[in-house]
């Protein structure tokens, strides 16, 4: 049972017996995340007063443009992860290839490999908005001690031993999970030290907040359209719902697991599937949701039992209060069956 003011560090060595073959190589595992964390959340708390923002001038693997603590905090992360020999291999939204560690020996012995994103919502950083870090831990089922492989990384999203984030606003959190409920932990800045303070975090069964670019409404599905209608019509105190979109994946998600909500972010006519990626974001959002007693889909199925078979690939995306989401899902699968009668109507004439 989580105790209140209790440090991450105690809290780790506390839980270390749900894992009694991991000879704690997960709970270092999760210390130096938080060191890589502690770091990054000092150069984004300095960032207007360094040159650290703005944008790098490249593009990553998805076309995208890179900001200068993109790079930052992908460096950092990675780094710590390699000097401390602690992962097997990594893989970064903002690398092409994932990354072999082989040790100082070359033949590297630790089972895990981590995926991240290494900052959520980097835009931000320029107009002072809460941005984060999203991490995914997997066992690996190659071999100990041979090279790391592509089928290492590409594993369903229910093989997760641990996922979380980062976010880094107006106070500094920590959330994961490792398959035992979520717990939050926040940063005393003064003290460098991480504090339980929202110990077994729960999404409600129901919400009043949804979370969508709604600039993007002219592209979206029409189940989409439909339920956000829904959602705007009134219905004595249940409806209309709030609108509340901030443009960084974590603190919609963050926020709407403390008050309640569904965050979405459909496939369109733009992006025919979807634009977050799989393994990097809805995978360990859509664990630590669950985990949560939220829902994740990506529309009609749980993101969680999807086989990727690509490193960046692209999902749709619906998550939050469980009654939130199955709802989306209802106005998804009805529009889909009704498109799928009007066509065939069609081609019978």
């Amino acid at each position: 049972m989580p105790k209140p003011n209790q440090t991450l560090g105690e809290f780790i060595i506390e839980n270390q017996a749900h894992f009694p073959g991991s000879s704690g190589e997960l709970s270092r595992l999760i210390n130096s995340l938080r060191l890589a964390a502690k770091v990054v959340n000092h150069e984004v708390n300095k960032a207007g007063l360094v040159d650290i923002i703005g944008a790098y001038g490249e593009t990553n693997i998805q076309g995208e443009d890179q900001q200068k603590l993109d790079v930052y905090a992908n460096n950092k992360f990675i780094q710590t992860l390699t000097n401390r020999e602690i992962v097997c291999g990594i893989a970064s939204e903002e690398n092409d290839d994932f990354i072999q560690i082989k040790g100082h020996k070359g033949d590297n012995q630790n089972k895990y490999v981590v995926l991240m994103d290494p900052l959520d919502g980097s835009s931000n950083i320029d107009v002072n908005v809460s941005v984060g870090t999203i991490f995914s831990i997997y066992e690996r089922i190659t071999p100990v001690g041979t090279p790391v492989q592509l089928e290492d990384f590409l594993q369903p999203g229910n093989k997760q031993v641990a996922a979380g984030y980062i976010i880094y606003g107006t106070s500094t959190m920590l959330v994961y999970t490792t398959g035992f409920g979520v717990n939050g932990f926040t940063l005393n800045p003064a003290l460098g030290s991480w504090y339980l303070s929202h110990p077994d975090m729960q999404f409600p069964e129901e919400g009043h907040i949804y979370s969508i670019n709604e600039g993007n409404y002219i592209h979206f599905p029409q189940g989409v359209k439909d339920y956000i209608k829904y959602c705007q019509q009134e219905d004595g105190d249940k409806r209309p719902y709030t609108s509340r979109y901030i443009g960084s994946m974590v603190s919609d998600i963050h926020r709407n697991m403390i008050k309640g909500g569904i965050f979405m972010y459909p496939k369109s006519s733009k992006a025919s599937n979807g634009k977050l990626r799989l393994l990097y974001e809805c995978n360990p959002m859509a664990f630590l949701t669950e985990q949560a007693g939220g829902k994740a889909s990506d529309g009609f199925k749980r993101i969680l039992d999807i086989k990727p078979i690509e490193l960046h690939q692209r999902a749709p995306f619906f998550c939050g209060s469980k009654k939130m989401v199955e709802k989306a899902e209802e106005f998804m699968v009805k529009a889909e069956t009704k498109d799928q009668s009007q066509s065939f109507s069609f081609s019978s004439k």
